[in-house]
C-alpha cells in the first residue's frame, strides 16, 4: 500500500461488526461494537443504537471542519500542543470535535465547532499529576516519539479510503499505538498504528 511505504508505520485495521462490511486485505475482522467515540444515549437496542450511529455520521459528513483542522486549531491555542484524543460529538445542538492537547504538563481540553471551527466555552486544563499512572505513561511516551496523532490520521485515512472521525491513545502489550476510526463510504473501520519510537514500559 502506498501510504505504508511512505511512512514507517506498523497497522493493522479491525472492520466492526454488525455495521460494517468488508475491509483492507491486511485487515482483521473482529466480533466488535459501535467504536467508543460514536456511542450515543440509546437503551442497549441495537436497532437504536444503529440508528443512532447513523445520524452521528451524516452529522460528521455535513460539517465542513475536518478533524485534521479541528487538531491544528486547538494545538494552534499553545506553541507546542500536541493532540492525545480527538472525536466528534454530533449529539448535542451544535456539531463539535472534542479535543485533548498536552502541553506544558497539563492536558488542555477544547471544544471546536465543526461548522465554523471556533471555540466553544473557553478551555480546561488539567495537570499531568492528577493523571491515574496509566494515562500518565501514556502521555510520556507521546512526548517521547517523533510521530504525532495527525501523522497518524493521514495514514490511517489512506490506509482505510476514508475520513478520520476520532483517534486516541491506546496501549497494547506494552507498547504505545493510536487508534483512529475512520468512515470509508458506509463502514466504519478502526486502524491502529503502530509509530516508530514507541516502547514498551
Amino acid at each position: 500500500m502506498k501510504a505504508a511505504r511512505q511512512h514507517p508505520w506498523t497497522f493493522f485495521a479491525v472492520a466492526l461488526s454488525a455495521l460494517l462490511i468488508g475491509a483492507p486485505a491486511q485487515a482483521v475482522v473482529a466480533a466488535g461494537g459501535t467504536p467508543t467515540a460514536l456511542h450515543g444515549e440509546t437503551d442497549g437496542n441495537a436497532e437504536t443504537e444503529r440508528q443512532a450511529v447513523s445520524r452521528e455520521i451524516e452529522r460528521f459528513r455535513s460539517s465542513p471542519i475536518s478533524i485534521s483542522q479541528a487538531m491544528a486549531i486547538a494545538e494552534a491555542r499553545h506553541a507546542g500542543a500536541t493532540t492525545a484524543d480527538v472525536s466528534f460529538d454530533g449529539a448535542s445542538g451544535v456539531p463539535v470535535y472534542r479535543v485533548k492537547t498536552l502541553h506544558n504538563d497539563r492536558i488542555w481540553r477544547h471544544t471546536i465547532n465543526a461548522a465554523t471551527g471556533e471555540l466553544i466555552g473557553g478551555e480546561a486544563a488539567l495537570p499531568l499529576a492528577e493523571l491515574d499512572l496509566d494515562d500518565r505513561s501514556n502521555l510520556a511516551a507521546l512526548g517521547a516519539i517523533r510521530h504525532r496523532l495527525a501523522d497518524a490520521v493521514h495514514v490511517a485515512e489512506r490506509a482505510a479510503s476514508g475520513k478520520a472521525i476520532s483517534g486516541g491513545l491506546v496501549r497494547e502489550r506494552g507498547r504505545l499505538n493510536f487508534a483512529i476510526v475512520v468512515i470509508s463510504g458506509g463502514n466504519l473501520k478502526e486502524v491502529i498504528l503502530k509509530p516508530p519510537g514507541a516502547r514498551a514500559k
